[in-house]
Parts: C-alpha cells; structure tokens; sequence
C-alpha cells in the first residue's frame, strides 16, 4: 500500500520534529507498539523501566528518564487499545537549558502497520521505523513497445523512471527490390523475434530479481504488444506480473506518460491516479465554470474563510507554516485538504500556479 501525499506529509512533519531534539545522555524514550500488540503489557514494562532507572548514577539523567517514563505511561493509559497500525511515541525532556525540565510527549498511529516492538532510551528518538515508511518501495514495471522501439521504465511512487530504450532491426514495410514477398515477409518475421527476444532479456534483467515489483503494465500501438506477450520469450514468473496490456498513440517517453494515464484503472489505489484526478477535476472546473475555481494563496484562502471551498489543492512544494495554515482554516468549514506533489504534469502545473487551488462547493461571483 502506498501513502497518500497528506500522509506522507504529516509523517514526515512528526518525524521532522523529533528529529531536531538531542539528549545530553541516554535520556529519550522510543515506544513502538506493533500493531495488535496489548498496551497494557507495554505499560508494565515501562513500569519496571522506572525501577531500573533509578540505578542511573547522575541524578539529572535520572531524573530525566523517570519523568520520561512516567509522561510516556500517563499518556499511554488514554487509549483504550492499540491503534488499528501499532503506535509509535516518544517522550523526553527537551528543554534547552540544563537543568531545566520541559518533558513533552509524542505519539502517532503510523499510515502502515508497525511490525516490530521496541523500547529504547538513547540521546535521540528513533524514529527509522517511521522514516522507512516514508521511501516508496512498491514499483510497477512499464513496458512500451511496437515493431521497431522499445523503452523500459519504473513507476515509483508518482515518478516514471526510464531505465532502457532500445530499436529493432525489423525493415519497414517497402521490401526492397529484387526481394520476393515470401522471403522478404521471413526476415520481417524473424527481426520481430529477435526483437521481442532482446525486449524480454532487458525486461527480465531488469525486474526479475527487483523487491517491490507489485506488476508489469504493457503498452503500445497496434499488435505489437499481444504478440510480443505471445511469443513466449517472457518467464512465466514475469508473465503473472503483467497486469494490464493497454493501446497506445505514442511509443518512447510520451508513450510512458499515456501507459500511466490509460491505467488509472489498475493504479487506482495510487497516489499518481489519485493526484491526476482530483487536478484534471480542477482544470476542468476552472475552464468550464471559472466561478467554481479559485489559485493562488490570497484568493484561495479568502474563499477558505469564507466556507465556499469544498477541496484545497496544496503543492507539497508550499512551506510547512503555509500548509499548516490552510488546514488550520480548512478545518472550520470540514474542507478536503489533498496535498499535491510536483512529481507529475499536473503538479508541475499547480506550482507554478502560486501552489494553491481550489474546487468550491457553488459558484461564486
């Protein structure tokens, strides 16, 4: 499953947070509780921590971690059970000056399910768990072909990434002269099978062995593409991958860009789909009812206070304090926040706009 991008920024805010925090000595508590994981069992243990803790020779360390501890244990009683994905908090004094006492706390159920438990108390949070949720590890292989190119890419994430092009040695169409139709028709027949055969080595030397590969999308104009699935040179492992076998207008580069547009449906529950979308809604909203739509950060904020907006398209590009602000806003009146990234056409698009857009719930003078 991947993250939306309002779930990648959120996290990535929560980490970047604790991650600006450094103990003077061991003296930060990380609590990760996996998914399904009894609470209460955490709490006893953190319990016996406290009586462990008050071994630590320096009483300012001590001090520290005990408190820690016991703002960790409070605020771990105010939930009823473990949240559905685990839990991860943390807690330690964070004041700047030693000898001050500031002990807050932090907790949030992840966007994936927690799968390890952990209990530690080091000189900063440990939050990797947190941070590996954040890098995409689920890819789709592409593969745009007709009879005389070809170009292998990964769609990770929003991100189409080209990895190899290649070009057949199958003649056109005009066989040349003195060549009999027959003999002519082989050596077409015959490129075409080396062509094929050379595609299926770069796509298996590029995927077979590649973690993550959640499928293969295969794409091209006219017959192609079926007869090069048919041929029989593709593995029966990376022939089960392949998802969906789409028609296209263009081979190459623009090619990739219509293979992800013409497979909304087989991406539906990513990000890139998701993204293109709620942005194409937006364009066609602005063109068709320009009173509907509203870009730009004044604008769009004025018709966010005034409760007219129905979704707020924010770039991922926009500063922390800027999104923080919409949605403080956007709360008021229960507005859609979608956060944009500028890994796409459209995204690109909504930056170089001012970063901020707006559907609105009615038209507006």
């Amino acid at each position: 499953m991947a993250l939306t991008e309002k779930q990648r920024h959120d996290l990535k805010k929560f980490v970047k947070e604790l991650d600006q925090y450094r103990g003077r000595h061991t003296e930060f508590v990380s609590v990760l509780v996996p998914a399904g994981y009894e609470l209460v069992k955490v709490i006893q243990h953190l319990q016996q921590e406290q009586g462990t803790a008050s071994n630590i020779k320096s009483t300012a360390t001590r001090q520290n971690v005990i408190d820690a501890l016991e703002r960790m244990i409070q605020h771990l009683r105010l939930f009823k059970a473990t949240p559905k994905n685990g839990l991860a908090a943390y807690a330690g004094n964070v004041a700047s000056a030693e000898g001050k006492s500031d002990v807050r706390v932090w907790s949030v159920e992840p966007p994936l399910p927690l799968n390890q438990r952990i209990y530690r108390c080091d000189k900063d949070f440990k939050t990797e768990a947190l941070q590996d949720m954040l890098d995409t590890k689920e890819v789709y292989g592409l593969v745009v072909i007709d009879h005389r190119d070809a170009i292998i890419a990964l769609l990770k994430g929003k991100t189409i990434i080209p990895l190899q092009k290649t070009h057949s040695e199958v003649p056109g169409k005009q066989k040349a002269g003195g060549q009999s139709a027959a003999r002519f028709s082989r050596l077409r027949e015959l490129a075409a099978k080396d062509h094929y055969r050379k595609v299926a080595d770069y796509v298996k030397n590029q995927f077979f062995t590649l973690e993550g590969l959640k499928g293969i999308i295969v794409g091209g104009p006219g017959p192609t593409k079926h007869e090069f699935l048919e041929q029989g040179h593709l593995t029966n492992e990376l022939l089960k991958k392949v998802i969906a076998v789409k028609d296209l207008s263009y081979t190459d580069e623009f090619g990739l860009e219509e293979l992800v547009e013409k497979s909304e449906d087989v991406l539906a529950n990513e990000a890139v789909a998701g993204e293109k979308k709620i942005m194409r809604r937006f364009f066609e909203t602005l063109a068709r009812q320009p009173g509907k739509a509203a870009y730009g950060q004044k604008e769009t904020m004025e018709k966010v206070k005034a409760g007219v907006a129905d979704t707020v398209l924010l770039s991922d590009a926009l500063d922390d304090k800027t999104i923080e602000e919409f949605e403080e806003e956007a709360k008021k009146f229960s507005t859609e926040i979608v956060i944009i990234s500028t890994e796409t056409r459209e995204g690109v698009q909504l930056r170089e706009m001012g970063g901020v857009a707006a559907i609105l719930r009615y038209e507006v003078g």
